[in-house]
């Protein structure tokens, strides 16, 4: 296993931009470079265009333009990946997070760009977390409940949009509390105002947004959940690819890309993933 990962690694190294002198050290004498860049290649754009696959659902990773256009830090991160590879970058726009995985999982897409868990990570293999934001409870402003150990009893219907990163955390996590599982994140908030539903759960600033203008809701004052957002690749691609783009997403969190997005698009109450845990394999992980 050590000699496997040695190879990756040096695989990884050579194609994020060592001088020539590091080349030719580290360089497998079984395979030159141009022929890895070729191989990674096909993992990654076997069509020879990167498709990437894009949740719309979650404002603080994609949005869209006056004109539909997608922007975001995904965005950003899937051309910056296709410049590294020197291919065309293809955007396929989901409206949900499980549409996205779906469409990874499914074959019609390369790469995802989704929150970290273990059910997804049985056939994706996902790098750190390239930004990590918070799940948060809303409720009425006459509820009883105050803090989030008080959400799971069998009275308090908890509304989630189906297949979201915190429908499945809340799904392994709450004993008592029945999940009222709604279309997508965007009308978390319309289905808990109109059917009475007890308490909300989402991502804070979907929730914020959504609730802006509206009386009588607060969130709880703290999150139930940090939630990791992250690149993934099929694990069908290989060993060699899932090291590649680990490394690509902790270069474009060192070099102050993921940072340089959040500002420019004003995403608030968020933060840069912290840098990844050597001693994990994105094969296993999570």
């Amino acid at each position: 296993m050590r000699l496997l990962f040695s190879s990756l690694a040096l695989t990884t190294v050579l194609l994020c931009g060592l001088s020539s002198s590091s080349i030719a050290q580290t360089q497998p004498k079984s395979k030159d470079f141009s022929a890895m860049h070729a191989d990674l290649i096909k993992a990654f754009a076997p069509t020879g265009v990167l498709r990437a696959s894009l949740n719309m659902g979650n404002p603080v990773l994609a949005n869209r333009d006056a004109q539909g256009k997608p922007f975001g830090i995904s965005i950003d991160l899937a051309l910056e990946l296709g410049k590294k590879l020197g291919v065309p970058v293809e955007l396929i726009v989901n409206e949900t997070a499980g549409k996205s995985v779906a469409t990874l999982e499914e074959g019609r897409a390369d790469i995802g760009f989704f929150a970290v868990d273990p059910e997804r990570g049985k056939d994706i293999a996902f790098t750190a977390a390239y930004v990590q934001i918070e799940g948060y409870y809303l409720v009425r402003a006459d509820s009883s409940i105050q803090r989030n150990d008080q959400v799971d009893v069998a009275t308090n219907r908890v509304v989630v949009g189906k297949g979201s990163a915190y429908d499945l955390f809340l799904t392994r996590h709450l004993k008592h509390a029945p999940l009222e599982r709604v279309a997508s994140s965007q009308v978390v908030v319309s289905s808990f105002l109109e059917k009475g539903f007890e308490v909300a759960a989402g991502v804070k600033q979907q929730l914020e947004a959504d609730t802006k203008g509206v009386t009588g809701v607060r969130l709880l004052g703290e999150r139930f959940m940090v939630i990791n957002q992250a690149m993934g690749v099929p694990k069908t691609k290989g060993p060699e690819a899932a090291l590649f783009l680990r490394t690509f997403v902790e270069e474009m969190k060192a070099q102050g890309v993921v940072k340089n997005s959040m500002t420019r698009y004003d995403i608030k109450g968020a933060g840069v993933g912290p840098a990844a845990d050597p001693k994990v394999d994105p094969l296993t992980a999570p």
